[in-house]
This record gives C-alpha cells, structure tokens and sequence, in this order.
C-alpha cells in the first residue's frame, strides 16, 4: 500500500495499491476488446443503475475463467498485469502450443512460474484440478459451479474459499461469506488467494478520484425532499422516522432485509452466510 504526503486536501489520508508487483504495463493486444460504457442505461435509454457514468477510457482483457481446453498443456508466466475490469490482477500465460491467455492470477504467481490444468495436479500456486483431488484445508478461488462451465464464485482480490471435506460425490466448501456449500466434486478449481489483497483498504481520497472510476455523485435520501425519497422532509436532520424501517427511493424495505429468492440450489447451502453487524 502506497500513501501520499497531506500536499493538499486531496491528497490528505490517500491511499493506492502498490502496483510495483506488476511487470507489463500494455495489454495483450489480441486479448483484448472494446468495452462499451452504459451509463447505467437500459435498453429504452432510460437510467436503469444510478450513479453511473463517464470515468476513464479502458478495454476489456478477454480472462479465461475455464482452462478445461488445456488440461495436460503446461503454462509459462510471461507477466503480472493490472486490469481495470475487476479487482485481482492478472497473468498472461504461455502455453506449450503457442497461444497466449490471461488468467485470474494468485498471490505469489512470480513471472516464470510454470503453472498447469490437470484432473489431478502438482499441489502449487497457480494449478487446477478438480475438486475431489484437493487436500482438505486448501485455499482455492475461482470455483466452478457447473463442471465445465469456467469459475463463478471467489474472482474478486484476495478471495479464496476453503476445501472443507468430500461427502457422498460432493465437496463442502466455505466461501468468504461464510457460507458452506456442497459442490460437485468434479468442478474444478484453482489453488491459492487471489492478488491484490489490500485492495479493501484502499483510501479513494477526492471526489475526482471516484469520477475517474466512472461513479457519479450519490446524494442522500434524507437530504431530498418528500415526493422524491421516503426518507426526505423535515426542516434539519432527522432520523428516518418510518415504523418499517429504512427504505429505497421506490419504497422497498433496505438494510437487513433478505434479497435472495428461492432458488432450486438452495438445498446445496449447509450453512448460511454470516450477516455482518452495521456499525
């Protein structure tokens, strides 16, 4: 983590990642493509997701999240690059056939590695192999949910979810929510913690900064009036004030109030996740 001398307000508190780790600051041209910016706007036009828009000008890294077309295929790290789809960094990998391919990359993935995608691998960094294959207690991230299908789960920095133990063709594990699930046992993942553990603790500092993101301004509902959020009136600050509870601008219960629906996997959750307490 990298901090700034209080050279001006701005300044004052910032914080930003280290990005010494890095070794390639250009993308992979032919692993990329153009990234067209929304706004937050559906298909009518309309603002469907608020407080979206403008930021920096960036192309999508095309990640392979599956690697099942490379089982066997031995993989050299060429470079540890910054993405600035997604908060982990990421590795370019070259294989043994010739082609290049980015991949989500772990902390401790160093340029030279020799990484591989087997049904049952070498315990190191970097590797993936099916689930059934993996010493229990082991850090793995990038979870298939579907064999076959690439990862879903455990993608974002310094994430990794623990191999618990192997019942009746599936795999319990827990993700960092704290939920235990059962998995197939055949779905693949990859051992390690994701880069970029630190990101959380980023100080983001100034509003420029949070434009630069493309995060427009949020103003609270406390602070409108009446007919355009539930939470607005009075004549200074006051509490919400409403016998349900905290609401959204259209009215629908926040905070607190569970927002998964029943879902057919559902019977796959053995222990739910752990709700954090606010503050």
């Amino acid at each position: 983590m990298k901090k700034y001398k209080p050279t001006s307000p701005g300044r004052r508190g910032m914080t930003v990642v280290d990005y010494s780790v890095l070794t390639k600051a250009k993308p992979e041209k032919k692993l990329t493509k153009k990234l067209v910016q929304k706004a937050g706007r559906g298909n009518l036009g309309r603002i469907t997701v608020r407080h979206q828009g403008g930021g920096h000008k960036k192309k999508y890294r095309l990640i392979d999240f599956n690697r099942s077309d490379k089982i066997d295929i031995p993989a050299k790290v060429a470079a540890i690059e910054y993405d600035p789809n997604r908060s982990c960094f990421i590795a370019l990998l070259y294989y043994k056939d010739g082609e290049k391919r980015y991949v989500l990359s772990p902390e401790g993935l160093k340029v030279g590695d020799e990484i591989i995608c087997q049904e049952k691998a070498l315990v190191a960094i970097g590797n993936r192999m099916e689930l059934k294959n993996i010493i229990p207690g082991s850090q793995v991230y990038n979870v298939e949910l579907t064999p076959k299908k690439g990862g879903q789960i455990v993608r974002s920095a310094g994430s990794s979810a623990q191999v618990m133990s192997r019942d009746g063709g599936f795999i319990h594990l827990k993700l960092p929510s704290g939920e235990v699930r059962m998995i197939r046992e055949n779905c693949m993942a990859s051992l390690g913690q994701l880069s970029n553990f630190e990101h959380n603790m980023v100080v983001i500092g100034k509003a420029g900064r949070s434009r630069w993101m493309g995060k427009r301004p949020t103003v609270r509902g406390s602070a409108m009036n009446p007919c355009d959020h539930p939470h607005g009136g009075g004549e200074n600050r006051q509490s919400i004030g409403l016998r349900r509870g905290p609401k959204t601008p259209w009215g629908k219960l926040a905070y607190g109030v569970k927002t998964r629906k029943k879902k057919h996997s559902d019977k796959l959750i053995i222990k739910k996740r752990v709700k954090k307490k606010r503050k």
